[in-house]
């Protein structure tokens, strides 16, 4: 851990054209002494967000996001190239010096660091709504990271303080439990700090946390945990969030493809209960969409695409041909799929449309939606099923209502609890194909060995059999050269 704690307590962290705090911070790291004031508090929460956004260096704005999701069945990778790193977690045989991971990790990890620094602090400065609202940010971003830590990780070190000390050089893992506990408190914290309405676009507000702990309750449902109390919490904690969507500012869009227009209309819909902001033209690019997820046959990078199999059992209609990019467009004309360079589908929901039809890029200002409307009426319609046996009129009006706009037909009337939650499931699949939930999901119902047991010929396999221990990556290498208790 020393390396996390060198890196955040002795460096600089620039904050490049935070739009989604109008407070215009430099984002540099500070001691307790300049967060005695709002300002040093809004500087040091610009520093909280920043980690997750900071390109290939940390957090989610590359394909770092999908490479470590890729032992779900909605996301591969070239079977050659130069994809090594992203082949090594498709085919579950990850290694601890796999930089994508690290990506992950340090982001996560810089996040609570700042996040840390400004729970410490907070109280002292006054008890004003904006104080309050910024203490409310900080817990929830701090429990966003272990969200995503504890379940990529496992048994992972819980640091909950913002000052170096060597006795963290011998810091050992702490049980998911353990985890998932302080995410809770967090949560619960958060949901009655922060303001109903978003401060700015990309912040969170108290509906955020709601829904986010929803998803929480869910996984900690499921596998590690297996606490099958945690059902009705997340069938009440969703439904609050359903209950008052006006308040908050959420719903559906009424055309799915709006979400995925390519340009900067699909930003912070009323859908974006969660999302990362990005500016290309101030140096805070996203690097996730454009040409990472596009076809070699296209000048693409091929760095993410979909699973045959997934692809195929995917229904048709307008939810499908908005998701996919299946016909490419070559010098030697249009061709499809099955007669591609890798022989897969790959995503339109992640290419870039700019003036100049064709134009490739590498860089944009989209926004990475990390948590939507639709996750909330799903988790619902789930968990609420799962906590009672059978599904109520509320759950199946949820999932249909997410079916009605992909084009298909209600669910049938009648279903039993676990047919119910199972079709739940794959809508869940469906609708969030190649985002960031697939793998979650597999992991928390233990269907990953499954999902991989149906490759098509042309998929990755498994070069490992998959067992428990595949569910969690390896502690990044050089932390565990620094604490060898990791």
């Amino acid at each position: 851990m020393k390396k996390i704690f060198s890196i955040i307590l002795l460096a600089s962290l620039t904050v490049a054209c935070n739009k989604e705090l109008d407070e215009n911070p430099n984002g540099q790291l500070v001691g307790d002494g300049a967060l005695s004031t709002i300002e040093g508090l809004q500087s040091a929460l610009a520093g909280a967000y920043q980690p997750l956004k900071n390109g290939y260096t940390s957090g989610f704005a590359t394909a770092a996001l999908d490479a470590v999701l890729m032992g779900a069945d909605d996301l591969t990778t070239h079977p050659a190239s130069n994809k090594q790193e992203l082949r090594e977690i498709d085919q579950f045989s990850v290694n601890s010096t796999n930089s994508r991971i690290n990506v992950i990790w340090l982001g996560c990890y810089k996040s609570i660091q700042n996040a840390n620094n400004i729970i410490e602090n907070y109280g002292k400065v006054g008890n004003t709504a904006n104080i309050t609202q910024i203490g409310g940010e900080a817990y929830f971003l701090r429990a966003f990271s272990y969200f995503w830590l504890v379940r990529l990780w496992g048994n992972i070190p819980l640091i909950t303080t913002s000052k170096f000390s060597t006795d963290l050089l011998s810091i050992q893992k702490s049980k998911p439990a353990d985890v998932y506990a302080l995410i809770e408190a967090d949560l619960k914290k958060a949901e009655t700090m922060m303001p109903n309405a978003k401060p700015a676009a990309g912040r969170a507000n108290a509906g955020t946390a709601k829904a986010l702990l929803a998803e929480v309750y869910l996984t900690e449902a499921g596998y590690p945990l297996k606490d099958a109390s945690k059902y009705a919490l997340a069938a009440a904690k969703a439904k609050e969030v359903i209950d008052n969507k006006a308040m908050y500012g959420f719903d559906l869009v009424a055309d799915f493809s709006t979400l995925w227009t390519g340009t900067t209309s699909s930003n912070n819909t009323p859908e974006d209960v969660f999302s990362l902001q990005f500016c290309n033209s101030c140096g805070n690019p996203s690097t996730l969409y454009g040409k990472s997820c596009m076809p070699g046959d296209e000048a693409g990078w091929d760095d993410y695409f979909c699973e045959v199999t997934f692809f195929n059992n995917f229904p048709a209609g307008k939810r499908k041909d908005a998701t996919f990019h299946t016909v490419f467009t070559t010098s030697a004309g249009n061709v499809n799929w099955q007669n591609g360079q890798t022989k897969h589908p790959y995503y339109n929901k992640f290419r870039v449309n700019t003036p100049i039809p064709g134009f490739l890029t590498s860089a944009s200002d989209l926004s990475v939606k990390l948590l939507r409307y639709a996750q909330v009426l799903l988790t619902y319609a789930e968990a609420q099923t799962r906590s009672t046996g059978s599904p109520s009129a509320d759950a199946y009006a949820a999932v249909n209502l997410i079916r009605k706009r992909a084009g298909l037909d209600d669910l049938p009337a009648g279903l039993s609890g676990s047919a119910f939650a199972d079709a739940v499931v794959a809508e869940r699949g469906w609708e969030f194909a190649g985002e960031y939930t697939r793998w979650f999901d597999l992991q928390r119902l233990e269907l990953v060995e499954a999902a991989n047991g149906n490759k098509a010929t042309d998929d990755l396999k498994p070069l490992n059999p998959i067992t428990k221990s595949r569910y969690w990556f390896p502690i990044p290498y050089a932390d565990m050269q620094i604490n060898t208790g990791l």
